[in-house]
């Protein structure tokens, strides 16, 4: 089985599952044909920090006639229950993207209630992200954290990708 961490870069150095590549979500197109060979030879099973990012790369591959699985409660909930999380020597310490998400809205939601004081139209802000909220809620989608996501502390380091790719290639071409 082949274990792609789909979270950003990040996210998947503060702590992953053993042997697991990370191939960030919106880069999930661009290593679809390395992720179709390697579902051709193996197993495929997509990892995030809670299971719904994972869930939207498999329907994903699977609109792209790639099987995949995702892992329910993602690395949470694998960490909750005892199992190990490797990081790298080196790994970055950032926060998960929920984590990220809530902090950016709360503080974009209480500037805009403190400007509020001063210039009523401010509270149109924070109105603007408390629909944003509701509307991903209801759509289990989340256009901040896409928007975080392009962070320089979330992005790939140049040739990341290609080296990831290369090591799912050798992988399941020589399976151990």
């Amino acid at each position: 089985m082949t274990v792609i961490d789909v979270r950003t870069p990040g996210e998947f150095a503060s702590g992953h599952l053993p042997d697991a590549l990370n191939i960030p979500l919106d880069e999930l197109r661009t290593a679809l044909p390395a992720l179709r060979d390697a579902a051709g030879r193996t197993d495929l099973l997509v990892v995030c920090a809670s299971g719904t990012r994972s869930a939207q790369a498999c329907g994903t591959l699977a609109e792209q006639g790639v099987t995949a699985t995702t892992l329910t409660g993602g690395t949470t909930e694998w960490a909750r229950l005892g199992h190990p999380l490797d990081t790298p020597a080196r790994g970055r310490a950032v926060w998960a993207m929920e984590r990220q998400v809530r902090f950016t809205a709360g503080s974009v939601v209480l500037t805009g209630l403190v400007a509020g004081q001063r210039w009523n139209a401010a509270r149109w802000i924070s109105a603007g992200i408390a629909g944003g909220l509701v509307f991903s809620a209801v759509t289990n989608t989340c256009g901040m954290a896409q928007v975080l996501s392009r962070l320089p502390h979330n992005r790939s380091d140049a040739g990341a990708l290609e080296a990831t790719l290369a090591a799912l290639r050798a992988r399941t071409e020589n399976p151990a």
